[in-house]
């Protein structure tokens, strides 16, 4: 037997408003403490990343503002949508990131959460904010590209 599945990764939510609001530096990837009902809610995809983020709290890296939805079938075992939940890492890693985010003014944005063979993992990224002069230089790079690309497929 080979351990393929053991690397697979499947995406189940992208968080695509922190690539627009902020510049990614760094990611990282840490596992999640949850329960059963949130496990079985997360493989049917009933989670939203969008206004999630992390924070560092006595040496523990926790994400806050991420939505579960309650599991269906599930019925006292439910959790509350919105708690916080404890992320899985290092110690290492957590005091190289809350040196990262006092210091020189980064923070902790959930990229994406995906399963890595049969565990659910969150991929954090240490980002910068942007402004806005760089949001509309990025969406006007990308008009460019789309036009160029159009040009080109005509002539």
């Amino acid at each position: 037997m080979t351990q393929n599945s053991a690397k697979s990764k499947k995406i189940i939510s992208i968080n695509k408003k922190a690539r627009h609001d902020f510049f990614v530096d760094d990611s990282y990837e840490a596992g999640m403490e949850l329960f059963g009902t949130e496990v079985k809610s997360i493989r049917n995809g009933a989670l939203n990343l969008k206004d999630a983020y992390c924070v560092i709290t006595d040496g523990q890296l926790f994400v806050m503002g991420m939505h579960v939805s309650p599991f269906e079938q599930g019925n006292m075992q439910n959790r509350d949508p919105l708690r916080t939940r404890r992320l899985l890492m290092h110690k290492k890693e957590i005091m190289k990131l809350m040196g990262l985010v006092t210091q020189k003014g980064y923070t902790l944005v959930p990229l994406s959460i995906y399963f890595s063979g049969s565990k659910i993992k969150l991929e954090v990224g240490l980002c910068r904010g942007k402004k806005l002069y760089d949001k509309r230089d990025v969406e006007a790079k990308k008009q460019a590209d789309r036009d160029m690309e159009r040009y080109s497929k005509r002539g």
